[in-house]
């Protein structure tokens, strides 16, 4: 069955990245369909009510970069023809049920197309009407939407992820707040690459002010994080409570974690940047430097280590053992553009030895 992700489009990778891992860390079955703008089509194969179910349910609260969950009833050139041929001959049964109403709202990406979405509301609806089903402008049963992007892709509202639950937690809206952290829903999409489940030990190294903390203790994972400011691990310590996680803080330095080897299923952090680093660490060199290699000895074989820097960080991790998955960038403003590094662990063979 087909399922596609409307993404948020604040950024051109990370977005389908973050549905990617969410989809493996869950145990689904899937394999990539199509890919346009601000749209992933996904192809999952399992019991149909199984699959809907953790997509309503765990995949939409972990997802931060994607606005809504559809069931595909088709794709199609983005031109009103192709799509109304679409509506006309799709089976009803699957995705409304007898007696249901419905409401159909169309999504232009972009300029995809040059015709009002009021326009194909109507005939889209008029196509489902003849099929015996009575529209509901205001509380309809199911939701049909069509994604106007480089292909039209045609189908049912599943879920909706909240953002606005994200934008209740921003820094400035949490009990300590100090200038230059990552924004909520950048945190939890690096928190789901790091593919931590719940009740698993994920740890911040430079944790601040604990803003991806606090986005993986509310996914389940039970967070370590380090920080060498005692005034930061003090605020930490507050954005922590407010939330009720379960959680250990430590002042202390990066370089020197007080963890034993392969404990760690996930890491994420933020490095300090430019000079701030260079007072913590001598410089930022010996800062990545020892700071990844303490990464790679804390993380279980397997796990993964997601490093956001101003600078490329994959010299360092290689250096220290870790394998280069992916590397994103992020433009944050005209002076700062973020690295984001997804390193992992190599698993080991029956002699102990890396593969």
């Amino acid at each position: 069955m087909l399922y596609a992700f409307e993404l948020s489009g604040e950024h051109e990778e990370l977005p389908a990245a973050e549905i990617f891992a969410c989809l493996k860390i869950e145990g689904l079955d899937f394999r990539p369909h199509t890919i346009v703008d601000q749209c992933l089509v996904v192809e999952i194969t399992g019991k149909e009510e199984d699959v809907e179910e953790t997509l309503q349910g765990p995949i939409t609260d972990r997802l931060a970069m994607t606005h809504h969950i559809l069931k595909v009833v088709g794709i199609s050139e983005n031109n009103p023809d192709a799509i109304l041929k679409l509506a006309e001959a799709f089976d009803p049964s699957g995705y409304i049920k007898e007696g249901q109403s419905f409401v159909v709202r169309a999504k232009r990406i972009k300029h995809s197309v040059d015709f009002p979405g009021e326009f194909l509301e109507q005939k889209v609806g008029g196509c489902i009407y003849r099929k015996g089903f009575r529209a509901n402008l205001k509380n309809p049963d199911v939701e049909f939407r069509v994604i106007l992007s480089e292909k039209a892709i045609f189908g049912t509202l599943l879920s909706s992820i909240d953002r606005s639950a994200y934008e209740a937690r921003n820094p400035q809206n949490k009990p300590f707040f100090h200038p230059g952290v990552l924004m909520p829903r950048v945190a939890r999409a690096l928190a789901n690459l790091s593919g931590i489940k719940p009740g698993e030990l994920f740890m911040d190294p430079f944790c601040g002010t604990a803003g991806i903390l606090v986005e993986a203790g509310l996914m389940g994972a039970r967070v370590i994080g380090i920080d060498a400011q005692e005034k930061l691990v003090k605020g930490a310590l507050m954005n922590l409570e407010a939330f009720k996680l379960d959680y250990v803080l430590m002042e202390g330095d990066a370089c020197r974690v007080p963890l034993k080897e392969e404990t760690i299923n996930a890491v994420v952090t933020d490095p300090p940047y430019g000079r701030s680093a260079a007072i913590l660490g001598g410089s930022l060199e010996e800062l990545y430097s020892c700071a990844l290699s303490e990464i790679e000895r804390v993380l279980k074989p397997g796990g993964i280590a997601v490093v956001v820097s101003d600078k490329a960080a994959a010299e360092y991790g290689e250096k220290a053992g870790l394998k280069v998955l992916n590397i994103y960038s992020q433009r944050v403003h005209r002076s700062l553009t973020r690295t984001i590094t997804v390193f992992q662990k190599e698993l080991k063979n029956e002699n102990g030895k890396q593969e």
